[in-house]
This record gives C-alpha cells, structure tokens and sequence, in this order.
C-alpha cells in the first residue's frame, strides 16, 4: 500500500511542482560498495553492499531523469561562483572497495556519470578491511558464546541479535581510536573470540593502480581518512593527523591536488563538529560530505555538505530524491 501511494504521488508530479519553487539544490548520493549478489560479502560489509543490478538501475534513473554533475561543480555552486541545473545530482563512495573499480566504474562511464571515489588511505596500503567490517566479521563467525568486555560487562553471543547488539558496542568503543589503538582493539578481540580476519580479504580493497585509473577515467579521488575513525570521538590532533596524512599521501600517489574529503560515520553521534570542519580547511580541502541528510544548498559551508543515502530500489532512489528536492522529509 505505501509504494503504491507513493508511485501515486509521483506519478502526479506534485513533488516535481514543489520543487519548481523550493530553489536550487544538489543531491549528493552515498554510496559504498557495487557487486554481483550482496549475499557474498554481507558477512563483511552487511547493509552497504548494492547488487549490480540494482546500481545499474538507478545509474539509468540519474542519466535519463536526473542531472548528473560533478563534486567540482557543486563546490562552485555551493560558494555562489556558478549554477547547478535542476536535479542536480553527484555520485561518491566511501572507503575504497575495489568493486568501486571492478563493477561501480564501468557502469558509470557508460551512461556517462562523473563519480566520487573517497578511499580509507591505510586500509588501500596495507590492504585490509576497514575495521567496522573485520569486527563485524568476527562477531559473525566467532564460536564463542559469551564475551566480557573491557568493564567486565559480559554479553551472550548465542543468537544473530545477541552477537550484532555485541558488535554494536565495540563499533561505539573502537570508533574512538585510530592508528594503532585502533589495530591493537581489533587484534585483542580476534584473541578473545577466537576468530581470525583472513588476510585474503583484504583483496576486496582498491589498490593505488586502481584509484590512479580512476582519476584517468575523469573521476575524483578524495579522502576517507587513514584509519576510518569517528572523528568527532577522537582528539583534535588525531583529527588533524588523518587528514593531513591520507591527503598527502594521495597526492604523492596521485601526483595531483587532492581537495575532497569524506567524515567517516562508522558509530555514533555526531561524526563531525565545527573544530573538525576547521581541521579539514586548515588541512587545504575545498569540500567535506558528511552523512548528514539533505540537499548541499548555495551559501553553505562547502566543508560540511550533506549527502543522501540511496535506497537499493530504482523506485526508492527516485522517491528520495524527489523529496529532497521538494524538501521534504522522506
């Protein structure tokens, strides 16, 4: 009954009407990771994981009934230097999976979508999964029934529910390391559940000949910091470290500016602050997404641009849209 309401409401062109009134905006979509059947890697990557399909499908959508603009030209927009054409809309991903590369890339240069890529720079060197994914990894094939956590805290881990709340918590508390506290929290925990990352999943990340592809191809590479931490959760010098450091080192591979960065948003509230926002134009980027809902609108601050999650439907992807550009709430 809703999606048929809603197909009713489309269908109307009443959200298109309101929108026609509400000023220019642009969509930037978030997006993570592109493959085959998400079933495969849901024990890593769980619900950020698009089938081809479906990408493909809303790609169509965006290239038929959409504008598909660059970062570069929302940045422009954004600090009142240019326009944006109506339903605007800008493509990214976060992390740096290298389905990215394999399945997301081709089919954007097809129908002619420039796209974002912001790549977790530790995790492409030392080809490993981002944390969020090893742990969650852990908590899903460990045989262990029960974990006691640095409180003493103990939580069954019997059933699905039992062991995703468990994961939950140790999303919150590593969310607030980086570097190697960040590694040590990880490793202590393949310990104490006795369950082991392989090493060959690391396979599923970007490497650097890969991201220097991407840039050839016209897309922009930006930054996701070294280690994937909370940044809001974390001192204002590690704060400042991941962004220098993932930025310098891209441009040393990229042998280009690298003036885009993405907050990372793996657990808790909120995952960027003015002090951040700060670090980021001290640090020399131009633009910031955040995971923020809304559309990025002229006048706002350029290092703190809200994005858009896509459903994993053609038609939940247009339903979105169209309210964020009426804006209204979805």
């Amino acid at each position: 009954m809703k999606n048929l309401a809603r197909t009713a409401v489309l269908r109307s062109g009443v959200l298109r009407m309101i929108r026609g009134l509400r000023g220019r905006g642009a969509a930037i979509l978030m997006y993570h990771s592109v493959t085959e059947d998400p079933r495969c890697q849901d024990i890593f990557l769980g619900g950020i994981i698009h089938s081809r399909s479906a990408f493909r499908g809303q790609m169509e959508l965006l290239a038929r009934q959409y504008r598909p603009t660059s970062l570069e030209q929302v940045r422009r927009f954004v600090r009142g230097e240019s326009d944006i054409p109506d339903g605007a809309v800008v493509v990214t991903f976060d992390d740096g999976y290298v389905d990215n590369y394999e399945i997301a890339a081709p089919i954007l240069n097809e129908v002619g979508i420039p796209a974002t890529f912001y790549v977790i720079v530790g995790c492409v060197e030392q080809g490993k999964l981002p944390w969020v994914a090893r742990l969650r990894f852990i908590f899903r094939t460990t045989k262990k029934v029960r974990w006691a956590d640095s409180s003493g805290k103990v939580w069954p881990l019997s059933s699905e529910v039992e062991r995703d709340k468990a994961y939950l918590f140790s999303c919150d508390a590593c969310c607030k390391l980086a570097g190697l506290a960040q590694e040590k929290y990880v490793a202590c925990l393949e310990d104490e559940l006795d369950a082991r990352v392989p090493v060959e999943s690391g396979a599923l990340m970007l490497n650097y000949d890969q991201v220097r592809e991407l840039t050839r191809q016209g897309h922009i590479v930006g930054s996701h910091t070294m280690t994937h931490p909370n940044m809001a959760h974390v001192s204002l010098e590690e704060a400042s470290f991941e962004m220098t450091e993932s930025k310098k080192r891209l441009e040393r591979q990229l042998e280009a500016a690298v003036t885009h960065f993405s907050y990372p948003c793996p657990a808790l509230s909120p995952h960027w602050t003015e002090q951040t926002v700060a670090a980021s134009r001290d640090a020399g980027y131009e633009t910031a997404v955040t995971t923020d809902g809304g559309l990025a609108r002229k006048g706002e601050n350029p290092l703190s641009l809200n994005r858009i999650r896509p459903t994993k439907t053609v038609e939940g992807l247009r339903w979105n849209l169209e309210c964020a550009f009426a804006r209204r709430t979805v």
